[in-house]
């Protein structure tokens, strides 16, 4: 018997999570073709992704010399001290860089969700914001339940049932 998915309360799970997110792991494979992660500080602005990410770490050279990259995001460590048991999504985007010049109802977003002296201090530096341009999306949560999704929310579709429950 497989057990009943209620797919209204997994979304409206998706969308609660996409909204308390702070923070998006890029991962990627340096020249060599080693993996490696970075984490960035995230928001969402009118149905798009921002990230803030230094000049000087490897992902910034990454993200301007590729046209696609993968993103993850994680529920909060408090929640889900777990890494492998936290729910998540996991994106292929397109990035742009589209500088630190304006886009100040970004900016507010940021600093509401990370602090003000911590923005502060890095808008000052040698940082730029990039736009996330997400092509495709699944929603994992724990073991054994995926979701192929949007970032709407708009798509969501059960792609993965959990065996135990057969």
């Amino acid at each position: 018997m497989v057990k009943q998915i209620d797919i209204i309360k997994k979304k409206q799970q998706y969308l609660r999570f996409i909204d308390k997110c702070k923070t998006v792991v890029i991962s990627s494979k340096d020249d060599n073709g080693d993996p490696f992660t970075s984490y960035a500080p995230y928001v969402q602005h009118d149905g798009k992704i921002y990230i803030y990410i230094s000049i000087i770490t490897d992902h910034y050279k990454f993200i301007e010399e590729r046209s696609l990259i993968s993103i993850m995001m994680l529920a909060d460590e408090q929640d889900a001290p777990n890494l492998f048991a936290r729910e998540r999504v996991r994106f292929q985007c397109t990035a742009e860089n589209i500088g630190n010049n304006g886009h100040e109802e970004i900016f507010a977003k940021f600093e509401n969700n990370h602090g003000v002296p911590m923005m502060g201090v890095l808008r000052g530096l040698d940082l730029s914001l990039f736009e996330l341009m997400p092509k495709e999306g699944r929603y994992v949560i724990g073991f054994g339940q995926a979701f192929d999704i949007d970032l709407s929310g708009e798509k969501f579709e059960h792609v993965i049932v959990d065996k135990k429950d057969k």
